[in-house]
Order: C-alpha cells, then sequence, then structure tokens
C-alpha cells in the first residue's frame, strides 16, 4: 500500500532529527512522537527520548534512566535539546503564538498560554508541527510573541542568537525552512500531490518559493514496516491527518506550480 498523507508527515518530522546526534529529543504530539521514535530507531540512534516527564526510555517506551529536572534545564539552556513544538498562530519569521488570539487586553480566545516557548526558542533549536495549514495559523503578525522568530532574536542580540535555530516547520502540505537571506520563510518541500497554488492561498504572508521544489522524500519500505508494524500498529497517525497522499504528477513540484516568489 502506498504511504498515507500522516506517514508522509511522519517522515517529515523524523528528518527534523537527522544528524543531531545525542540531544534531548523533545516531540509535543502525536506525528512528531511517531517521527522521532522512527529517527532512533533508523537514521539517529544517538537521541535521547524521555517519557515527557522525568525518565529517559528506550524505543519500547521502558524506563531506563532518570533525568533530574536540574540536568534537563542544563540541557536546554546549553542548546542539547531539539524541541517539536505545535503553534496556534506563526509568520514569516518563525514568531510563534500559542497564549491567545486578538488583542491582548482583551483577547477573542484564550490558548495555553506562553508556557515554556521563549526559554525552548532562545536555547535549544525548536521545530514546530502543524497538522492544518490555514491562513488563520500562518499569519502577517501573530498576535503575541511566544515562540521567539528570527527577526526578534537578531533584535535582541547575540545573548538570543547564541542557540536560537528554527530547523523547520511541517504541516500537512508540507516542509518549510528559514534558509533564505533573512531568515524568512521558505518552501522546502511539497507532499505529494499537494501544489504551489494551494500552500501560497494556505499562507497569509509573502513565502519564498524556490525555482524548483522538491517533494517529501518517501518512506521505504522497512520505515512503512516499522511505523504501521511496531511504533503505531493501531493507526492513531491517521487520526491527526486523514487521509491518503495524492498520486505525484510530473517532474518536480516546481514544474507543477508556480515559481519563485509566492503570496496570498
Amino acid at each position: 500500500m502506498s504511504p498515507t498523507l500522516a506517514e508522509y508527515c511522519v517522515i517529515a518530522c523524523a528528518e527534523a532529527w537527522r544528524g543531531n546526534g545525542e540531544v534531548l529529543a523533545g516531540p509535543m504530539g502525536l506525528i512528531p512522537s511517531i517521527g522521532a521514535r522512527l529517527a532512533k530507531r533508523t537514521f539517529s540512534p544517538e537521541l535521547l527520548l524521555t517519557d515527557g516527564e522525568a525518565m529517559l526510555v528506550g524505543l519500547d517506551g521502558t524506563p531506563e534512566g532518570w533525568l533530574p529536572y536540574r540536568q534537563h534545564l542544563t540541557m536546554v539552556t546549553g542548546g542539547r535539546r531539539h524541541v517539536m513544538m505545535g503553534a496556534s498562530q506563526i509568520d514569516r519569521f518563525g514568531n510563534q503564538n500559542i497564549s491567545c488570539v486578538g488583542d491582548w487586553d482583551r483577547p477573542r480566545r484564550q490558548l495555553l498560554g506562553v508556557r515554556g516557548a521563549p526559554v525552548n526558542t532562545l536555547n535549544n533549536p525548536t521545530s514546530y508541527w502543524i497538522p492544518k495549514h490555514s491562513p488563520r495559523v500562518f499569519v502577517g503578525k501573530v498576535d503575541m510573541v511566544c515562540g521567539v522568530g528570527y527577526d526578534r532574536a537578531a533584535a535582541a542580540g547575540p545573548s538570543a542568537t547564541r542557540f536560537h535555530r528554527i530547523p523547520c516547520v511541517v504541516t500537512d502540505l508540507g516542509v518549510f525552512d528559514f534558509a533564505t537571506s533573512d531568515h524568512s520563510m521558505r518552501l522546502a518541500s511539497l507532499h505529494p500531490g499537494v501544489t504551489v497554488e494551494q500552500v501560497g492561498e494556505a499562507t497569509g504572508f509573502e513565502l519564498h518559493v524556490p525555482a524548483d521544489v522538491p517533494y517529501t522524500r518517501e518512506p521505504s519500505p522497512a520505515e512503512l514496516k516499522l511505523i504501521r508494524e511496531v511504533i503505531d500498529p493501531k493507526g492513531t497517525r491517521d487520526r491527526e491527518v486523514p487521509g491518503a497522499a495524492r498520486t505525484r504528477t510530473v517532474g518536480t513540484a516546481g514544474t507543477a506550480g508556480t515559481t519563485g516568489t509566492g503570496s496570498r
């Protein structure tokens, strides 16, 4: 059976930890958690996984070590953790909001609150997983800055940029990074069947689109077997990202849609 859209998203999340070495993986959410476990079972065996609290766990989730809070904070503030968070809003420079929607004095909706987002983004690599790519999430300006983006980190100076890095943003449409001269968001890959035009319509700011956009890589047969039979045999991933991935069309993604710089 061909890979599902959820499985492409798992692969994209797993790739975020490729080459990280012995760091503490901090996946927040189902798809990132499956991705982190897949990465550790395949191309990033040095990753440290946790139960979300105080235990280091093995591939099957069995506790194999204790992570005191003081040691956890040492890893965080020393750049030795790579967390993948969610975002209620995110802008073109990677500023993230999970606190409220609307004006701070009278918000239309109260969300999680700032939580640990500033510490995460300023002290260790922070990627994002967004299961529903839409203009409500990808906004021109976030209503409140929780996770710090590239522009604000640069404005704060060397103390803020020392460990600040946003490797990628993964959504149900594709993968995005900040590999541009001004660290603004760039379309890095499209999931099969998705077009550049669709991404532009779902994004509320100007997005850098290279001339040739690749597709998100396919999971190998061995990776599919691990996802389906070992890591997530109950198929919970398809509840978060329903639907089968659509068939690829011709050439590269860049030839199937617009090229250059796109905007909504």
